[in-house]
């Protein structure tokens, strides 16, 4: 029924695609201005004597973490005062709302370079994770292996699928796990095995074949190295091992310090590693229902659903399961797109499915040998977490495409949380480093 998979992908559970179609290839982000991404805001209403400075940041090719980072340093305030929505990929054009607790003259004394700041104004409140709607997105498709001849019937073709589906498969997609060294997912089980040590461990030496071999042999030397060895080992860390640089320089500290290694690290990313591990066991939740010939775009029974709420948000605290007196009710709602199927994000709470899908769900957490309390980390309280439940299809507001020299140009808007890779892949069937 789906497309089967055979990139890289299916090491983080990603196993089909919606659209049966040959992929165009291709390459996203050649160049910055190939990913142009706006953030759909929902800002802090205006305080002219508010606490908070909120301003629109414009960045080109910056990664978020340091771009806060450094944000920081040049306003002479802690990195915790700086807030913003959602992280925001690198290699791309990027506009979204940022706060900082003080006034507008902290904006003003940042200058670096690729990063504009307009729009400056005192808000009520600050920013904080999540604090969107979703985002529009502009993405040129380069350097395509199908015939030129073949792209617009394909693309068309797909774009059709899709709508007719009401989405695409709402896999997390590969920015959530690292498109070049997948690790995050890697660190996050780690740390639910009460593995503290091994998870930074994972985090500075795990590396691939697709990591540059500067950096690769950087982390292949760690690897072996002793207790002595690490200052130099540090010394040799590039701008590009930032994060690794701040672990190993509290273990040089204290070499047993291994929950202060990860309590160094931007609270975000202390955040995503659980995150990323949960994402992992819900795209393979998501790839064997898939396979088990279920669908995305309406209920079964024992299905649990999230209604939308008047903005179009999901009401995850509403969770409604389907029953044989609802399932009528509950599907109109599904199609009406008034609610959405969702599978777990198996945490320290929330329930789960019942029927088949809370089979293939109980499945998954058995053989990985999985229970609630593993997720509560009490040495690192930002990396326990709940669970919540995620949404199997991932809606498009809009959607078009025009064709160019190099390829093609997709426009189209996602709600928050969801990615723009898993709609492209579904277009471009490229290999993983692609995206």
């Amino acid at each position: 029924m789906y497309r089967k998979c055979i990139t890289a992908e299916t090491g983080i559970g990603m196993h089909n695609y919606l659209c049966d179609t040959d992929g165009t290839g291709g390459h996203l982000k050649t160049i910055p201005e190939d990913f142009i991404v706006r953030e759909i805001s929902d800002p802090p209403r205006q305080k002219d004597n508010g606490d908070y400075s909120i301003a629109t940041v414009t960045a080109r090719n910056w990664e978020t973490n340091r771009m806060v980072r450094l944000m920081s340093r040049s306003m002479g305030v802690s990195r915790d005062r700086i807030g913003f929505a959602g992280t925001k990929d690198k290699r791309a054009i990027t506009t979204q709302l940022m706060s900082v607790y003080g006034t507008e003259e902290l904006w003003q004394k940042v200058n670096l370079k690729d990063l504009k700041i307009e729009n400056i104004y005192r808000g009520a409140r600050g920013i904080e994770i999540g604090d969107l709607v979703g985002n529009d997105f502009e993405i040129n498709v380069k350097n395509c292996t199908m015939d030129p001849s073949q792209i617009r019937e394909t693309v068309g073709s797909d774009i059709s699928i899709i709508k007719e589906t009401g989405g695409f498969p709402n896999y997390f997609g590969v920015q959530r796990f690292g498109a070049v060294r997948p690790v995050t997912h890697l660190v996050g089980e780690k740390l639910v095995r009460g593995d503290i040590k091994g998870a930074v461990m994972t985090y500075i030496s795990f590396t691939t074949d697709e990591e540059e071999e500067r950096l690769r042999v950087i982390r292949e030397r760690f690897q072996k190295a002793d207790v002595s060895e690490w200052a130099e080992i540090r010394q040799t860390m590039p701008p590009a091992m930032a994060f690794e640089r701040m672990m190993l320089s509290k273990l040089i500290e204290n070499p047993e310090d291994w929950v202060g290694a990860i309590e160094i690290l931007p609270a975000n990313l202390q955040m995503m590693f659980v995150h990323a591990y949960q994402s992992w066991l819900f795209n393979n939740m998501l790839s064997r229902r898939m396979d088990a010939g279920l669908p995305l775009n309406m209920p079964v029974e024992g299905d649990i659903i999230i209604p939308l709420d008047a903005n179009k948000i999901p009401q995850h605290e509403n969770p409604i399961l389907t029953t044989p007196k609802n399932i009528d009710l509950v599907t109109r709602q599904v199609r009406s797109g008034r609610a959405f199927v969702t599978i777990t994000l198996f945490g320290s709470d929330g329930e789960l499915a019942e029927g088949e899908m809370g089979e293939i769900e109980r499945k998954v957490i058995e053989e990985n040998k999985l229970s609630h309390e593993d997720f509560v980390i009490p040495e690192l309280s930002r990396c326990t977490s709940k669970g919540s439940r995620r949404e199997i299809l991932c809606p498009l507001k809009d959607i078009g495409y025009e064709m160019n020299d190099e390829g093609y140009k997709l426009k189209f808007s996602l709600p928050k949380g969801n990615y723009a890779t898993c709609l492209l892949r579904e277009f471009m069937k490229s290999e993983m480093r692609d995206y």
